[in-house]
């Protein structure tokens, strides 16, 4: 039943745009200014970001053994959307890419929180 409720929470980015376009069509100009306004007193506060790839379980005596080069399996398939936490709060779920030479995130869809 909470996975069913998660489920119902997601949102899609395409579908995210959308809203977020017709709701800014609806606002005049004035208000959607004052909000942005409004949201510059937290522009500043840091956050921690985290993607998560997959996770592992193991004993301490397997930990130890791990050496350079070893492979270590993880509970996603490749492919599968990753976790995007904020603070440790999971926010969103997305794909890496390869960026220059650097990897990175493309979120692809946005977690909708309860609270």
């Amino acid at each position: 039943m909470a996975d069913q409720k998660n489920l119902e929470n997601n949102i899609p980015l395409d579908e995210l745009d959308a809203m977020t376009a017709q709701g800014a069509r609806e606002e005049d100009d004035h208000s959607v200014a004052r909000a942005a306004a409004d949201l510059e007193a937290v522009f500043d506060v840091p956050v921690q970001i985290s993607a998560v790839l997959g996770h592992s379980r193991m004993h301490v005596s397997e930990l130890l053994r791990l050496s350079t080069g070893t492979v270590l399996e993880l509970d996603r398939k490749v492919g599968e959307a990753i976790d995007i936490y904020v603070n440790d709060r999971l926010v969103a779920r997305g794909e890496v890419v390869l960026v220059e030479d650097k990897l990175g995130v493309t979120m692809t869809e946005i977690i909708k929180s309860d609270r």
